[in-house]
């Protein structure tokens, strides 16, 4: 199963993944959109709850600055907490509107325990490792989306939820995803050396992204049960 080119270590983590990561991006909700068949209040519901989830993974982000050790590591956490705060949430915003749900209604949606599960573990990942921790725990959503996106963008026979798969297989978002793959490439190279798979690390490493990537696939189950 091959996919977008978003970097070395990407590519290997996704493949170490296979099984949850098919589950995550060829989830029924996910295949539910390509088709138009997931129905509008499964959609809102999983909306309010994934912009929840921005709140938290922002901050997540942000933390990734702090965890930094070069000006280049820092810009590249700084555009992704940009793209996070002033693009993404935004689609969640305008949608939400359109449906006559307000922003400090939106801001107010209480956390399903899916949703506090997932963004709690992100934030561990990144309060008790480094960079490296916090980049597998971050890397299934940032790719996985942009995957989906691109996917979808080609395969999709409804026009329904159109305005979100342009949003993830747009060139803005691949070009974060293909970033996000270059500083997580960087920083590996930087703390364990070129051939960073054969660290005893490495493993461990695989196991934050593989619990991260499940953690994905109920966060869209939890989006078919409003």
């Amino acid at each position: 199963m091959s996919g977008p080119d978003y970097g070395r270590a990407f590519a290997l983590m996704r493949e170490g993944s296979a099984g949850p990561w098919r589950e995550y991006t060829r989830h029924a909700f996910v295949e539910g959109m390509k088709d138009g068949t997931l129905p509008r209040e499964a959609f809102l519901h999983y909306l309010r709850q994934d912009y929840v989830f921005l709140i938290h993974f922002s901050r997540a982000w942000a933390l990734a600055i702090v965890k930094s050790e070069t000006h280049e590591e820092m810009l590249g956490a700084v555009g992704t907490v940009n793209a996070l705060v002033a693009e993404e949430m935004q689609l969640h915003v305008g949608i939400c509107e359109a449906a006559g749900i307000p922003q400090d209604e939106l801001f107010a949606t209480p956390e399903r325990p899916e949703n506090l599960a997932y963004t709690r573990f992100v934030l561990e990942a990144g309060y008790s490792g480094d960079l490296l921790d916090l980049l597998a725990a971050l890397a299934p959503c940032v790719m996985g989306y942009g995957e989906i996106g691109a996917r979808l963008a080609d395969e999709a026979t409804s026009e329904t939820y159109r305005d979100w798969i342009n949003t993830y297989a747009g060139e803005e978002y691949q070009a974060s995803c293909r970033a996000v793959g270059e500083l997580l490439d960087s920083a590996l190279t930087r703390r364990i050396g070129p051939d960073f798979e054969t660290s005893p690390r490495w493993d461990h490493l695989c196991q934050k992204f593989d619990m991260a990537t499940q953690l994905e696939v109920g966060f869209w189950q939890m989006g078919m049960t409003p």
